[in-house]
C-alpha cells in the first residue's frame, strides 16, 4: 500500500445495546469484549497496521475519549487523534477527517472502518480494501464493502447492488434503510443485496467534492480557516466550529443522493458485535448453548443463556433458558434474550448518572 492511504478509525460511539458493560464513560470499543486480552479498538488498529504504518492510521472520536484512544493506541502520534467536541453524528466528522488529510497530502485516499467489529478473514479483508483503494484512485467514485448477507438481518441498513460488474466491483443501485423481515426475506433471496457495514473508501478530494454537492452547509462551517488543520491551535478551531455543522450521517448527507458509488460483495468473517445476541452467536458456546464468560462457573438445567462475569467469585446459575446475565461491579442485568432490544431504553430510564 502506498504512501497516499490513509486509515480512518471512528470511535466515537457509546455502545447502548451492551449496557451494563458498556458505559458512557468507558464504551465498546474500549472493552476487552472478546475476552482475548485485546479491546475492539486495539485490534482494528493492529489489523490495519498490516496495510499502512501508524502514522497514517487516524482516529475520529469524542472529546472525552482521547485518553482512552492514547491508553490503548499508544503507537499513533497524538495529532492523528481528532477530537468532537460534539456528537453530530457521522458526516461532519468524515467531512473533517477529508480536509485535514487534503491539506496534508491531496492525493491521499481515505479508507473509514468502525472500531468495534469482528473481522475473522482479514487476508480477505484487506485484499478487497486494496482492490477498492486501487479503483477510487483511478476513477472519481466512493467505494463500500458490502457484507454478503447470511440471513434476513433487520438491524442492518442494506445495500442494493447492479447485477452488471467488473472486476467484482459494482454500480450501488440504491442505500435501503433497516427492512423489516419479511423486506430482508426478499432482499436476501434476491441475490442482489449487501449488509452495509460502513466501511467506505474514497480519496480525499472526491468525498469533499461531494459535500461541496450535496451538504455544502458542513463543508462551509468546517473551511472557515483551513489554515488552522494541522496547526498547534487545530483543536481550539476544531471546537469553535465543528458544533454549527449539520448533526446528519454520511449515509443521507452524501451517499444515498451520489451517482457514483460502487461496492464490493464481502465475504470476511464479518460481525458488528452491535448486541449481547451478537456476541452470544460469534462466541464459541458449550452443549447446551450457553457461552460463560468470567472467573468460575456452575451451570445447571441452563440452555441457551449469555453469563458474563468480571468478579473473582464463583457463579451458579440453574433453570434458566434464553437469557442475558451481566455481573459488573455495581449493576447486575438479568434480561431475557429475545427482549434486548429494550435494553437501550431501558438505560434510559434511570436517572442516576453512575449506573450510565
Amino acid at each position: 500500500m502506498n504512501k497516499n492511504t490513509y486509515i480512518a478509525i471512528m470511535a466515537g460511539g457509546v455502545g447502548s445495546r451492551f449496557w451494563p458493560s458498556s458505559r458512557e464513560s468507558l464504551p465498546k470499543q474500549f472493552l476487552d469484549i472478546l475476552g482475548v486480552g485485546k479491546s475492539l479498538i486495539q485490534l482494528t488498529c493492529e489489523r490495519f497496521q498490516k496495510m499502512v504504518p501508524a502514522e497514517n492510521i487516524l482516529v475520529l472520536t469524542n472529546k472525552s475519549y482521547v485518553g482512552l484512544v492514547k491508553e490503548h493506541l499508544p503507537q499513533l502520534p497524538t495529532d492523528n487523534i481528532l477530537a468532537e467536541p460534539s456528537r453530530n453524528n457521522t458526516a461532519p466528522c468524515n467531512a473533517l477527517l477529508a480536509l485535514k488529510i487534503h491539506q496534508k497530502n491531496p492525493d491521499a485516499t481515505l479508507v473509514i472502518a468502525p472500531s468495534d467489529h469482528v473481522i475473522l478473514l482479514e487476508d480477505v479483508f484487506l485484499k478487497n480494501i486494496t482492490k477498492a483503494v486501487n479503483f477510487v484512485s483511478s476513477n472519481k467514485s466512493l467505494a463500500t464493502l458490502g457484507i454478503q448477507p447470511t440471513r434476513p438481518d433487520t438491524g442492518y441498513g442494506y445495500i442494493q447492488m447492479s447485477s452488471q460488474q467488473k472486476d467484482g466491483i459494482h454500480k450501488v443501485e440504491e442505500f435501503k434503510e433497516k427492512p423489516n423481515r419479511e423486506t430482508a426475506k426478499q432482499y436476501v433471496e434476491s441475490g442482489k443485496y449487501l449488509w452495509n457495514a460502513g466501511i467506505f473508501i474514497w480519496t480525499a478530494a472526491e468525498i469533499i467534492d461531494s459535500f461541496k454537492k450535496s451538504a455544502s452547509q458542513i463543508i462551509q462551517v468546517l473551511s472557515e480557516d483551513l489554515s488552522q488543520l494541522n496547526s498547534p491551535n487545530e483543536q481550539n478551531y476544531i471546537d469553535k466550529v465543528y458544533p454549527n455543522t449539520e448533526s446528519i450521517s454520511i449515509d443521507y448527507a452524501i451517499l444515498e443522493k451520489a451517482d457514483n458509488v460502487y461496492t464490493i460483495p464481502s465475504d470476511i468473517g464479518w460481525s458488528d458485535l452491535g448486541t449481547w445476541n451478537s456476541l452470544h452467536a460469534y462466541l464459541e458456546k458449550d452443549e447446551d448453548g450457553n457461552v460463560s464468560l468470567g472467573k468460575a462457573f456452575t451451570l445447571e438445567e441452563v440452555k441457551d443463556c449469555f453469563i458474563k462475569s468480571n468478579q473473582d467469585k464463583l457463579t451458579v446459575v440453574r433453570g434458566l433458558e434464553n437469557f442475558i446475565v451481566i455481573d459488573e461491579k455495581d449493576i447486575l442485568l438479568i434480561y431475557p434474550k429475545d427482549k434486548e432490544q429494550e435494553i437501550k431504553a431501558l438505560k434510559g430510564t434511570i436517572t442516576d448518572s453512575k449506573y450510565l
